[in-house]
């Protein structure tokens, strides 16, 4: 985070702000670049494993043999580095996802990169109280500490029907944030088919795909999705919960998931 800077106001009447920080952040497996994006310089091996857990670059903690995070003068290398079986895997697929915070799918090589199948996922047994839904994206903002001193970070969180909010991550870009959260899981042993994301961004098709490939079942969010997000997200069977603020939330697909008052 920078330092506190003074700003004039219309008055003349200086204010300290503390602005974000984003730095260059390159994700390189096995001594190759596999994404560089601007990214909060926290909880950069949380990105590294999550990014590599949503890619399918790797399908658990145990097939990566090491993370290393390196300050060089450009910004912040990851060096992952895999288990053989999956070193051998990685040499056979080439996908480069460079690009500015917010942009979900740059530098994919093919259409069919846009609209790969996603399984559907399990969770059929995860119910949340409707009270509980209703509440999730106030109960986030008590661990948005980022947020709070600069007004300018994404957070993602991890919701559990009978603990709340235990976990959450937060970032410059709601990927990262996402991905943050879901290599801390993945580090904690904490299984997403357990719980919700709760997400304080719009959501887009890459944040279903990313929940889609950890196994969560169950996404709340502050803001709207877009129509495509919908539909993936109806066909990985996710319950998405959107526009959920305070009282009110709009339930737009596989509503099984959501328990009313009294059940």
């Amino acid at each position: 985070m920078q330092p506190a800077v003074a700003t004039k106001l219309p008055a003349d009447r200086p204010l300290l702000r503390h602005h974000a920080e984003e730095v260059p952040d390159a994700l390189v497996f096995d001594g190759t670049s596999a994404g560089v994006m601007m990214a909060s310089p926290t909880d950069i091996k949380d990105l590294a494993l999550g990014f590599a857990l949503t890619e399918g670059i790797v399908t658990s903690v145990s097939e990566i043999r090491d993370i290393e995070i390196v300050a060089v003068p450009a910004g912040i290398e990851a060096r992952v580095w895999l288990k053989h079986e999956r070193s051998r895997e990685l040499l056979r697929r080439r996908r480069v996802t460079a690009g500015p915070v917010g942009c979900g799918l740059c530098g994919i090589e093919s259409l069919e990169q846009a609209t790969r199948q996603l399984r559907p996922v399990g969770a059929r047994d995860l119910r949340l109280p409707i009270e509980t839904v209703r509440a999730a994206t106030e109960a986030l903002r008590a661990h948005q500490p980022l947020h709070d001193q600069t007004g300018s970070t994404h957070a993602a969180g991890f919701l559990l029907a009978q603990e709340g909010i235990v976990l959450a991550r937060e970032d410059v870009g709601r990927h990262n944030a996402l991905d943050k959260l879901i290599g801390a899981l993945a580090r904690k042993n904490l299984p997403p088919e357990q719980g919700a994301f709760v997400l304080t961004s719009r959501i887009s098709v890459e944040l279903v795909q990313k929940c889609a490939m950890s196994g969560c079942g169950f996404i709340i969010a502050v803001s709207a999705p877009t129509s495509h997000a919908v539909r993936i997200a109806e066909d990985a069977g996710i319950t998405l919960a959107a526009f959920a603020r305070g009282t009110d939330f709009e339930l737009l697909t596989q509503p099984f998931r959501i328990a009313a008052a009294g059940d």
